[in-house]
């Protein structure tokens, strides 16, 4: 400023101009300066509307932006949503499919299970039935037969050990007979083929047992062929009692 202020009375000095001119001139830098400061204090406060309004555009900005942000996850949240709905539903299925297809192999088993018994049990139902009546002839021997010689009792010991052999087959395939005399007679056990009267016994007492029947298990395996007790008739009168009451 100081060679300034030099230069500017040089050139005054150089043109001859008066002492006020130069005052003048002097007088008006300070005012100069002050129009530079006051003219960065301007700049300063557009400065700072400037940065306001940038401030306000970006905050702006950011809650547009966290705003979208916030749809976008609430748009994959519930799109999540649906998916799980969705994944619980076919686990629900699966499950219930599950459960179905178990209970169906249950009841296969179940239902294979118990054919195969009733067919091992009927093959053995068969098997037996064939051989009862060779135990049927082989009692009606027994009960017929009366060895009188030593060799006749040695014969007859010689059947009897191979009867008492297949009975106990029998017993341990789960065979066993019938005892019916005295009892109540059972369409479901008993066969009627004699019917008996008699006052001894109520009517349908089994009074003897003609060709034994056989349980396998809990089952009728032959039913029993029985002689029934039936009522015993009274005797009607005779025409020659009647006519001779008559004529008295």
């Amino acid at each position: 400023m100081i060679n300034e202020n030099k230069q500017i009375n040089n050139t005054s000095q150089q043109l001859g101009e008066p002492t006020e001119v130069k005052q003048a001139m002097k007088s008006d830098f300070p005012a100069q300066i002050n129009f530079n400061e006051s003219g960065s204090e301007v700049t300063e406060q557009v400065a700072a509307q400037t940065n306001i309004s940038g401030d306000t555009a970006v905050n702006s900005e950011n809650s547009v932006a966290a705003t979208e942000k916030t749809e976008v996850e609430r748009a994959a949240l519930a799109e999540l949503t649906q998916q799980i709905e969705s994944v619980k539903t076919q686990l629900e299925e699966r499950s219930t499919q599950y459960m179905r297809i178990a209970a169906d192999f249950e009841n296969y088993r179940k239902r294979t299970s118990k054919e195969k018994e009733d067919l091992e049990l009927q093959v053995k139902r068969n098997t037996i039935l064939e051989l009862l009546p060779i135990v049927d002839n082989f009692e009606r021997a027994r009960s017929h037969l009366k060895p009188q010689s030593d060799a006749e009792m040695t014969m007859h010991k010689s059947y009897q050990g191979v009867y008492k052999q297949l009975v106990d087959s029998l017993k341990r395939l789960g065979v066993s007979p019938m005892r019916p005399e005295g009892q109540e007679f059972d369409p479901n056990l008993h066969e009627a083929v004699m019917r008996e009267p008699t006052d001894e016994h109520p009517e349908g007492t089994v009074l003897e047992e003609l060709v034994r029947g056989y349980y396998l298990g809990d089952r009728v395996l032959r039913h029993a062929m029985v002689k029934v007790a039936a009522p015993k008739e009274d005797t009607p009168f005779a025409p020659e009692d009647q006519s001779s009451s008559a004529s008295s």
